[in-house]
Order: structure tokens, then C-alpha cells, then sequence
């Protein structure tokens, strides 16, 4: 669990909702790794310690439940989309020896390529070797194989001996509009198949969750000036109910298709680990990026825009407006493009820059080398720059 810190002030607290089924091992970590170890272990401990009658729940993983109709004159639009989007959904069960934890998944291609979460897989960042399986949405049980994981954008791909599987339709995440009807799959507290509605309560949100980098030095593999803060994700967020289990899974429109991987959920205080309706989902068209560089590479890549930066909070009441640019790297993508210290950067790829967080998940968001338009005010002078970005990678 993690604090979001807007212009100051911790507001909320953000889980990573996988179901942890038992406890995880004390061990001693790095520096750098316990700020992301105790942060997941609270998130775990909200879960299971909340009552003696979620503990049962968690200890077994449920079989699936059919999607069924009784009653076809009274289907619903949720009703298609969960019967169109459930095969496509797995529950997952993942465990080692630092513990054990379940989630979601859902399905990429038919010969068995699954994506998910990459706190679910490493459970918290502890481990890269984990005993994964998944359950299909016809009770069938398969091993899975670790393909690659991403801790900057919190993805991972794995891989079951399995055909003739249903993929996933992915819809486009850019075509989305506040307020439009969305269904979230997947397997909170261990329940298989379980279906959630709601709506899409805003658009390009930035979180910030705790890593799930597994090393024995782990820190953030990107420059925010703040040494091991937790990772920003530029998310989706809805009022469909997201709980421990649903990590990895699908939120989709009404007609089935992919608009987001479940990621996490906000909760009112640090005793409480259930919806109470704020969830956020990694835009598709983000996920399936990632996720299809991680099955060609084995690793995806992310942007580097050169420049540390914090929140424009100086003349604006506490509000942030842009992301002050405090100093350029010399040989950075954004000194090449002519952007320098004292800028404030309002755009990026189109998109409204209010804080640091905000741009360093946009930029996260693009591949490495991608072309993108920033835009920055420099002493009331609005002025746009075009940014080839370089790649997180270099930083390592």
C-alpha cells in the first residue's frame, strides 16, 4: 500500500489488490526494496486481518462460475459483456516460498499468452520465481511460465500450454469518455468470474503505487529526483467495486472489450481494504504495448525525457499547474529538444501536465524513441517543442 501525494498532502492510500492467502515470510530486504516491501505488506495485511469471515474466503480460490442465462428476455448489456468477455479471464494462484497470493489475468493470444499484473506474479516484489497457475473459465487448472514482467508500468506476461483459447478484444483506451458504462471481471477474494459494474469516473488519473522490482537493488530504474518513490501510472478510474483478487483483470466496455487492467484501489484509511468505489485500471492501449513488447523481447521498454522536475506549485494557492523542469541531463532528450530549467511543462502528447507525477507517467506510458509534442510555458511565452525520447533503460 502507498500513499498518493497530491501537492503535499496524503489524501488516499493506494492497495495493489491481490489476495495474499498466507503470510509472507519475514526477510531482511535492502534500503531500498523495504519501502516496497512494507508498503505491500500493508496492503496484504488490510486484506486478510480485515474479519475472521474474509479469511475463510481467501484460504481456497472458487471454481468458475458459468455465465448463464435463465432469462434471455430480461439480459442486459452487462449480461453480454460479461458472457462475451469471462472465457477470456483466468484466476490466478501464485505462490514461493517468501508466501502465496491469487489474482487475475486475462487472455492475449489462444496458444496460451496471458497478461496481468506484475505485483501479482513477483507477489509484491518478492520474488521472480513463483509457482504460477491458472484456472480458466471452465475450471480447467494449467502451470504457468513467467515470460517477462514490467515494475515501471506494473505488467506481466505469462504463458500456459494451452490452445484454442478465447483472446481478449482490446478496445481503443483513446476513444473513452467519462461517465460511459464499464464492467469489471475477475476473481476478488478468490471468487472466479465475478462480474461489477459501473462507470468511467475520469480519465488520464495519476497514481502512484509501490514498485514490484525484484533485485537485490532494486530503487526505480527512472530519474524523478526523489531516489525510491513509488512508480507513477496514468490510470482510468471507476466505480465498478475492485477488490483483493481482481489485480490482473479485465475492465471492459459494453461490449466486452478491453479498456483497462484492473491495478488497483483507493481506501479510506490504512485498517480497510475493500472497494469504496475507487478503482483504476492501465489503459489498453498502454497494456497491449507493453505486454506485446514483453512477448517479442522479453522486456518492454519506456521513455526518457531527461529532466527533473516537481509540481508548479509556487504562485498557484497550493494547486500544481505543469511540472516545473528543475534541471535538464546534458545529453537528455529534453535538452536536445531546446527545453531548459524553469520551464513548465503543460502538455504532453496532447495530454494536460498538472503535477511531477502527472508527466512522469505520461512519459513512462511512451516507448523508447517514440516522437512526442511537449508543451511549456517559459516566462508567460506558450512554446512547443518536438521530444524523441530516450529510453529508462540508460539509467540502470
Amino acid at each position: 500500500m502507498s500513499q498518493w501525494n497530491r501537492s503535499g498532502d496524503n489524501q488516499f492510500n493506494f492497495s495493489q489488490p491481490y489476495v495474499a492467502k498466507t503470510p509472507v515470510a519475514a526477510k531482511k530486504p535492502s534500503r531500498a526494496l523495504s519501502v516496497t516491501a512494507l508498503a505491500l505488506a500493508a496492503a496484504i495485511v488490510g486484506g486478510v486481518v480485515g474479519s475472521s469471515g474474509w479469511t475463510l474466503a481467501f484460504m481456497n480460490l472458487s471454481q468458475p462460475a458459468p455465465i448463464v442465462v435463465n432469462d434471455a428476455t430480461s439480459v442486459n448489456w452487462v449480461t453480454g459483456a460479461a458472457v462475451s468477455a469471462s472465457p477470456s479471464v483466468v484466476t490466478l494462484s501464485v505462490s514461493s516460498e517468501s508466501g502465496s497470493g491469487s489474482g487475475s489475468g486475462v487472455v492475449l493470444t489462444d496458444d496460451g499468452y496471458i497478461l496481468t499484473n506484475a505485483h501479482v506474479v513477483t507477489l509484491g516484489g518478492l520474488t521472480e520465481t513463483a509457482n504460477i497457475s491458472a484456472m480458466l473459465w471452465d475450471g480447467t487448472v494449467a502451470g504457468a511460465e513467467l515470460i517477462g514482467f514490467d515494475p515501471i508500468y506494473d505488467l506481466a506476461v505469462i504463458k500456459i500450454s494451452q490452445s484454442n483459447l478465447k483472446p481478449i478484444v482490446f478496445a481503443d483506451s483513446k476513444a473513452l469518455n467519462v461517465g460511459q458504462s464499464v464492467v469489471a471481471i475477475g476473481a476478488p477474494l478468490g471468487l472466479s468470474s465475478t462480474v461489477t459494474q459501473g462507470i468511467i469516473s475520469a480519465l488520464n488519473r495519476t497514481i502512484q503505487v509501490a514498485s514490484s522490482e525484484v533485485s537485490d537493488d532494486p530503487g526505480l530504474q527512472f530519474w524523478t529526483g526523489t531516489g525510491s518513490a513509488p512508480i507513477s501510472l496514468q490510470v482510468i478510474q471507476t466505480d465498478a467495486a475492485i477488490n483483493p483478487g481482481n489485480s490482473g483483470g479485465a475492465l471492459v466496455n459494453e461490449r466486452g472489450e478491453l479498456i483497462g487492467i484492473n491495478v488497483a484501489i483507493a481506501t479510506a484509511g490504512s485498517g480497510t481494504s475493500g472497494s469504496i468505489g475507487v478503482g483504476f485500471a492501465i489503459p489498453s492501449n498502454t497494456a497491449l504495448r507493453i505486454a506485446t513488447e514483453i512477448i517479442e523481447t522479453g522486456q518492454a521498454t519506456h521513455g526518457l525525457l531527461g529532466a527533473l522536475v516537481r509540481d508548479n506549485t509556487d504562485t498557484n494557492g497550493g494547486f500544481s499547474t505543469g511540472a516545473l523542469v528543475e534541471d535538464v541531463t546534458e545529453d537528455g532528450a529534453a535538452n536536445a529538444a531546446g527545453i531548459r530549467a524553469g520551464d513548465v511543462v503543460t502538455l504532453f502528447d496532447g495530454e494536460r501536465v498538472d503535477g511531477a507525477s502527472d508527466l512522469t507517467a505520461l512519459v513512462r506510458a511512451q516507448p523508447a524513441g517514440a516522437n512526442v509534442e511537449v508543451v511549456v510555458l517559459r516566462s508567460g511565452e506558450r512554446l512547443v517543442f518536438e521530444v524523441t525520447l530516450g529510453s529508462a533503460a540508460d539509467l540502470n
